[in-house]
């Protein structure tokens, strides 16, 4: 047997610590913290920019594609649909979804309130599986019945609170144009997405109304939303509907839309590194705390080992072992606290946050194995590398003196 493994044995499992007994303790403990924190901050952070993400991404796309020209309002420029764009948008397996659509800005009269909104008009293609998770009351508008789809209304909860309303009941909506315009409408679903610009300004209708209000031809809409079937390669799927884009029309990314919501998510990788930083710095100083404290303890059982002829690697070894087997002990105990908490707060969703503020009213949690196996590997090469220093004090200690040290 390895002559340093089987003195790292018999220190570690054979023998009683002493006055080292806290200081190692304290030293896996910190372990423990640092690598559960880690595993945590990642979690949360992976958690919350694919909750919001998700989010932007439901209800406006992947990326919209409208008409070329320099209008900056709510409302569109029309263009007429083109079947052959959508047929080779369609053609590539990114994308999954091509949807026409038009905005209109408008005023919601409710009894004595009223509330300026703007209407996105959808047709019967539009895929209303991000909506049905994100409904609080009713369903989603019924294209069976055309005539009924155009009377039918979505508002957010924060709309349906300001101006009292609820499923079922009639509004009026007010289209300020020449001559000016009113429809009456029926409340047919509530959502809440938690992303406060969109929650507080959009109602969703039927694309057919905004057509006659805006005296448009049959076959003409405001735009397309797109939708891909991996949000990490927007970019790619950008460049191929820009290259099949007819020369009247031109596209936005939902990241180009949403600026500053994708810059916020940006700014938390930044936090990230600094509490990944910190923990791996709380780690390392209780490592070498607690082998410097080990081998001032040892100095007696150092210096009989270098009388009997082991060299100062060996004995290096010796401890380079004890301490591997305190961060392997304490990286468990950190996957167990870190994986736990993080399952625990993803089944219950116990721990709240402010919606209005964080666009969720719960802390997200979102595991990716790879980032485990990252961290679990990276802390365990640096503490190692950094325990080789510390070490270097056997190198220190003679052995007459050593044999005499009390």
């Amino acid at each position: 047997m390895n002559f340093a493994y089987y003195i790292a044995n018999r220190i570690t499992f054979k023998t009683k610590r002493t006055f080292s007994k806290l200081i190692v303790r304290i030293a896996i403990i910190g372990i423990m913290l640092g690598l559960g924190v880690m595993i945590l901050s990642l979690a949360i952070v992976r958690g919350f920019k694919y909750e919001i993400k998700e989010k932007v991404r439901g209800f406006a796309g992947d990326l919209q594609v409208v008409k070329l020209d320099l209008n900056n309002s709510f409302e569109n420029s029309p263009f007429q649909a083109n079947a052959g764009f959508e047929k080779k948008a369609l053609s590539n397996p990114l994308i999954t979804n091509v949807m026409p659509f038009a905005n209109k800005p408008g005023i919601i009269k409710s009894k004595n309130e009223i509330e300026g909104i703007v209407l996105k008009g959808v047709d019967k293609n539009y895929d209303w599986s991000f909506f049905k998770k994100n409904m609080i009351a009713g369903d989603v508008i019924d294209f069976k019945d055309t005539t009924a789809s155009k009377k039918q209304l979505l508002i957010s909860q924060i709309i349906a609170n300001r101006l009292r309303l609820k499923v079922g009941d009639k509004i009026l909506m007010y289209f300020v144009q020449e001559p000016l315009r009113v429809r009456p409408f029926t409340i047919r679903g509530i959502y809440s997405f938690g992303i406060e610009d969109v929650d507080k300004s959009y109602v969703v209708g039927d694309l057919s109304l905004i057509t006659r209000l805006n005296s448009w031809h049959d076959d003409e809409i405001g735009g397309y939303e797109v939708k891909i079937t991996d949000f990490d390669r927007l970019d790619e799927a950008s460049d191929f509907i820009n290259s099949i884009l007819p020369v009247k029309l031109k596209s936005y990314t939902v990241v180009d839309n949403y600026p500053a919501i994708f810059a916020w998510l940006g700014l938390l990788d930044g936090n990230t590194k600094v509490v990944l930083i910190l923990m791996i710095m709380v780690a390392v100083i209780n490592m070498i705390s607690a082998l410097l404290i080990m081998i001032l303890e040892r100095t007696t059982m150092i210096g009989m080992l270098k009388a009997l002829g082991a060299t100062n690697w060996s004995i290096r070894k010796v401890f380079l072992y004890n301490a591997f087997y305190l961060i392997s002990l304490g990286m468990l105990l950190g996957n167990l606290f870190g994986i736990g908490c993080g399952y625990f707060q993803y089944s219950t969703h116990f721990f709240k946050l402010d919606q209005a503020s964080y666009y969720m009213n719960f802390v997200p949690i979102q595991f990716n194995w790879m980032d485990l196996l990252e961290l679990n590997a990276g802390t365990l090469v640096i503490c190692l590398l950094v325990m080789i220093g510390p070490s270097m004090l056997v190198t220190k200690i003679t052995p007459v003196k050593a044999i005499r040290f009390k």
